[in-house]
């Protein structure tokens, strides 16, 4: 996925990267939170034996939640708290095991109090495993970090 357009390229403030790389589920489930700028946002998650379906294949719960994480972290990147209100997720192609995936999210839309955002999963190879629309709601209040 390409940057977006108009994207500031300075990282985060590194108390916002690290309140928002500070998931119980991300850690769970392996997923490392690689790079966050205002509009963008980076993660990664390797494919093991505990995220298959029974079929033997990524599950799609692991998946969306890669996604999700890219998800909150892109649309916090601003400094100010937004909750998800939607996310639309389209399944492309398995995962398989021992695949890294790579999640990249940017911003389409922000106004003072919604926005929107895409956000793509690849394996390392190119591959698209699946793609979502999101959209938050911007509570306008900013994030609490300690330094």
């Amino acid at each position: 996925m390409a940057d977006a357009p108009d994207e500031d390229r300075t990282p985060v403030d590194p108390a916002l990267f690290r309140a928002l790389a500070a998931d119980p589920l991300a850690a769970h489930l392996g997923i490392e939170l690689t790079d966050v700028r205002p509009g963008y946002a980076r993660a990664t998650m390797t494919v093991g034996p505990q995220l298959l379906n029974s079929v033997g294949t990524a599950h799609g719960g692991a998946t969306m939640a890669l996604l999700d994480v890219v998800h909150s972290a892109v649309s916090n990147s601003h400094g100010t708290v937004a909750v998800a209100q939607d996310v639309h997720t389209e399944f492309l192609s398995a995962g398989r095991p021992g695949d890294q995936l790579v999640a990249e999210g940017v911003e389409v839309h922000r106004s003072s109090r919604t926005a929107v955002y895409r956000i793509d999963a690849t394996t390392t190879d190119g591959r698209r495993v699946a793609t979502a629309l999101a959209r938050v709601f911007r509570l306008g209040t900013p994030w609490e970090t300690s330094a």
